[in-house]
């Protein structure tokens, strides 16, 4: 049995992740850790006994293979420097790391001799848009991004609204996009800027996870747009990175790599 450990598992990605290893065969949920909980009893998660329940980083002590992260942005990069360190394969499904924090984590993670995954985003609707986004980049340069979450969303941009733009830069010929003498008579209305691609935050109640990528070009645009309606959507990745991550030699980005 492979035995897993779900970091955030009273939140509700975390609960997601909890019953899908617990439905998985092969798989044993042997860990949950939250922080801050009082009470280390499990049946008060409504786990089963024998599941050891953490509320401090510190305090953990486990034999998990593999370690899934529904954290907070604050908590995720403490997180999994601590799970490569204890020679735990990190399963990162929080967003928030910055390329610093990335760079550093697969520096440990390869000095460990130890693969894992950071995916911005485990649904496979939303891999698939930003695969074509990068393909569409390369005949529409002008572009930009809208993303659309939930309004308790911790983070701006989403983590797959700045990996669709990274991606989108790797192709994208340089060139000056807009108007260059434009102004904004309300500061910051035109979005983040990653390289020059423009990116557009929006959080409100009944959204779950949804992006647009817009293109222009002379006479014609293009849009490539992906839903989310329910979280369980994300957990078919899950359990792709489940399934191969123990088989990876190197810290990774995006679910694409297993795929």
């Amino acid at each position: 049995m492979t035995k897993v450990l779900v970091a955030g598992f009273t939140g509700a990605m975390g609960q997601k992740a909890v019953h899908l290893v617990q439905e998985s065969n092969g798989y044993e949920l042997v860990a949950g850790f939250a922080a801050g909980l009082k009470s280390k009893d499990p049946k008060d998660y409504g786990l089963p006994a024998g599941v050891a329940i953490y509320g401090d980083l510190n305090e953990i002590q486990t034999d998990a293979d593999i370690w899934i992260d529904f954290t907070l942005p604050s908590a995720v990069y403490a997180n999994t420097k601590f799970a490569i360190e204890q020679g735990i394969h990190p399963v990162i499904g929080t967003t928030g790391l910055t390329d610093e924090q990335v760079s550093d984590l697969q520096s440990l993670a390869s000095a460990k001799h130890l693969g894992g995954l950071i995916a911005p985003n485990f649904g496979m609707s939303a891999v698939l848009l930003m695969k074509f986004a990068k393909e569409a980049a390369k005949y529409f340069p002008d572009v930009e991004i809208i993303e659309m979450h939930h309004d308790n969303k911790a983070d701006a941009p989403s983590g797959t609204a700045l990996s669709t733009a990274k991606l989108i830069d790797e192709v994208r010929p340089e060139h000056e996009q807009g108007n260059p003498d434009e102004t904004e008579s309300l500061s910051g209305v035109r979005g983040g800027d990653y390289h020059g691609i423009h990116i557009h935050a929006v959080r409100l109640p009944g959204y779950v996870a949804h992006e647009q990528v817009l293109f222009g070009g002379p006479g014609e645009a293009l849009t490539i747009r992906q839903d989310s309606f329910d979280r369980q959507s994300f957990m078919g990745g899950v359990k792709v990175a489940m399934d191969h991550v123990l088989d990876l030699k190197d810290l990774v980005v995006g679910l694409e790599n297993v795929l």
